[in-house]
C-alpha cells in the first residue's frame, strides 16, 4: 500500500476512476450505505478536483483524506436533520480480547456501532489494507492512538456481531407505482414510461453523469427497448423502495425513483457503479 507517487494535474482524473471503488468502499461503511457512500464519494471527487492548482504527493492518501472528511461532514449533516433512527450505544467489553479481520462481507450499517476515528481505522486498515502509518497520515492521528482505536473498534464489532437487521416496510402507495412501473416496463411499454416523467425530472448515472429535463432523460430508457432481455422487479435497497434491473448475461443493479404524485422526478441509477451493488444490500419483494 505504499504511496510515494507524485501526480500531475492532467493523471489526477485518471487516478479518481481507478481510485473510486475502493473509495467508495471506505465510504459507504463510514456513513453505513452504499447509496449515500456513493454521495460522498462524488462530494469528495469534486472537492478533490477543485482543490488541485499542480502535482500533488501521495495522491491516494490525499484523496482518502479528502473522502474522510467529506464522511464525516455527512455525518454531521444527517446529526442535524435528525434523520438517523440507528442507535450507535451498544453493549459490550472494550477491552475485551479481539483477534478478528474485518472484510467486506460485513453488513454497512454495523460499523456505525463504532465512534467516527475507530470506525475510519478499523476501515483502513482491516478493509482497506493500508499500513498503521498510513492510516495515522490519513487521519492525521498518531499511530499509538490508531493502535489503541483499532483494538477498541475491532472489539466493539465482535461484540455487535450477529444483532439482528430490521426490515422496513413498503408503503402501498409507493408498492403500487413501482408494481405499475415494473408492469409497463416488463411489458416494453417505454412510452408510458417516458410520459411517467415530470419536465424538471433528473437523472443521476453513477459514476456517469447526470441529466436534467424529460427530454433528455426519456433517452434513457432507449438502451431497454434495445435490449429485450432486460426484467424488472421490486426490490429494498437498504430499506428503500426500488427497483431491480436484471439481465442473464450483464447482471443486476438497482434504481431509485422519486416521485411528485404520479410523475417521477429523480432516478438514480447504479448500472455504471458496480462496486456500490457489491456493498448494497437488495432484498426482493
Amino acid at each position: 500500500m505504499a504511496d510515494g507517487s507524485y501526480v500531475q494535474v492532467q493523471d489526477l482524473s485518471r487516478l479518481m476512476v481507478a481510485m473510486r471503488p475502493r473509495l467508495h468502499r471506505y465510504c459507504a461503511r463510514m456513513v453505513g450505505s452504499a447509496i449515500d457512500g456513493e454521495d460522498v464519494v462524488q462530494d469528495a471527487l469534486v472537492k478533490a478536483a477543485a482543490a488541485v492548482f499542480g502535482g500533488i504527493e501521495r495522491p491516494e492518501r490525499w484523496l482518502f483524506r479528502i473522502a474522510h472528511n467529506t464522511a464525516l461532514d455527512a455525518l454531521r449533516r444527517r446529526r442535524r436533520r435528525q434523520d438517523s433512527a440507528f442507535d450507535p450505544d451498544i453493549g459490550g467489553d472494550p477491552q475485551a480480547a479481539a483477534d478478528i479481520r474485518v472484510g467486506a462481507s460485513e453488513t454497512l450499517r454495523v460499523f456505525l456501532c463504532l465512534p467516527p476515528v475507530q470506525r475510519s481505522v478499523v476501515l483502513l486498515v482491516d478493509v482497506l489494507g493500508h499500513s498503521m502509518a498510513e492510516a495515522g497520515e490519513i487521519l492525521q492521528i498518531t499511530i499509538a492512538s490508531g493502535k489503541a482505536a483499532l483494538q477498541r473498534g475491532r472489539a466493539r464489532l465482535q461484540a455487535w456481531a450477529g444483532s439482528p437487521p430490521q426490515t422496513p416496510a413498503l408503503s402501498a402507495s409507493e408498492g403500487a407505482r413501482l408494481r405499475a412501473y415494473a408492469d409497463r416496463f416488463n411489458a416494453r411499454d417505454f412510452d408510458a414510461l417516458r410520459a411517467l416523467l415530470a419536465e424538471d425530472v433528473r437523472l443521476d448515472l453513477a459514476a456517469r453523469g447526470r441529466l436534467e429535463g424529460a427530454p433528455k432523460v426519456s433517452v434513457y430508457f432507449t438502451r431497454y427497448q434495445e435490449n429485450p432481455n432486460w426484467r424488472v422487479s421490486l426490490c429494498l435497497a437498504e430499506g428503500r423502495p426500488g427497483l431491480l434491473f436484471s439481465d442473464t448475461e450483464l447482471g443486476d443493479y438497482v434504481a431509485l425513483l422519486a416521485w411528485r404524485g404520479e410523475q417521477i422526478v429523480a432516478i438514480r441509477d447504479f448500472r455504471y457503479a458496480p462496486y456500490a451493488m457489491e456493498d448494497m444490500a437488495v432484498a426482493l419483494l
